[in-house]
């Protein structure tokens, strides 16, 4: 019985899956905003493209 009380007791873990948890948003939250600004910046790239090939006069 007494190591069933301390069995609940023990916190040792939760502090790993804690961190866990937070490493698996993070980079869920990175991953998302990759993907929006990623054809955001494919945009950008393609009309300043289109403006420098119109300048150069090619």
């Amino acid at each position: 019985m007494s190591f069933l009380k301390a069995f609940l007791k023990d916190e040792s873990g939760a502090t790993m899956i804690e961190y866990g948890l937070v490493a698996a948003l993070v980079s869920v939250a990175a991953i998302i905003a990759l993907q929006i600004l990623g054809s955001e910046l494919q945009t950008i790239f393609n009309t300043v493209s289109s403006y420098l090939s119109a300048a150069s006069g090619s």
